[in-house]
């Protein structure tokens, strides 16, 4: 897996996790209730659908299924992404990002990747877990496009454009569909320019509860590979 799509994943948890009837008549309204959302969120865990899916040169579809897991205790936070199949097949593997520190343990290959490359977008990794609506303009140049019902909730549409040129190189466009009352989304679009794009969903989303024991964590042994990028 290229890095850049490990980095794409992890940002995908970027503006995660919704319900709740609200009136949000523009931008202003809408950030006024996710800084009011913010103040209450501490942790979060859902189940996920990445659907990645490639027009050019070939078109192509990828499809993860698995659960996230989410904590935040001021600025500091920890990431914890399970993904259990890939296009149906058993493909296990647990993504941890903590401490500007990423780390992917693939299962079948009994091999942990680690990276600090990712530590420069730490600060967009905590947007859309509870962030506030003044944390979201800090880095995004946020338009309104409406609210919606999406299975039952009514959530915020907002189109969200990257202030850091780095992360617009990622992401051209990111698209997410934001629960106001909690603060987090139940869908994002992320278009990855050149023909790519990466479409997540949630569902049995948890706010607030307690996380499992190796939400932040795998098993290894003497036998697992570690490789530094």
């Amino acid at each position: 897996m290229r890095f850049r799509t490990k980095v794409a994943i992890a940002l995908a948890v970027l503006c995660f996790p919704a319900r709740a009837v609200f009136a949000a008549d523009d931008l202003k309204s809408v950030l006024a209730q996710l800084n009011e959302a913010a103040t209450r969120f501490h942790s979060t865990s859902a189940e996920f659908e990445f659907d990645t899916a490639q027009t050019e040169p070939i078109p192509d579809k990828d499809v993860q299924t698995g659960t996230v897991y989410y904590d935040r205790k001021g600025s500091a936070f920890e990431i914890g992404i399970h993904i259990d199949k890939e296009n149906g097949r058993a493909v296990p593997k647990v993504i941890v990002v903590k401490g500007g520190v990423f780390s992917m343990f693939e299962k079948l290959t009994d091999q942990v990747t680690t990276s600090k490359r990712v530590s420069k977008y730490e600060n967009y990794l905590v947007l859309g877990f509870g962030a506030s609506g003044n944390e979201l303009e800090e880095k995004w140049t946020i338009k309104y496009l409406g609210s919606e019902m999406m299975n039952g909730v009514r959530v915020a549409k907002l189109e969200l454009i990257a202030k850091d040129p780095e992360v617009l190189k990622l992401f051209p466009t990111v698209t997410i569909w934001v629960d106001l009352e909690r603060g987090v989304s139940l869908k994002q679009y992320f278009d990855e320019g050149q023909g790519q794009s990466r479409t997540c969903t949630y569902s049995n989303i948890k706010v607030n509860h307690t996380l499992p024991d190796d939400a932040f964590s795998f098993k290894t042994d003497g036998k697992t590979q570690y490789v530094n990028r």
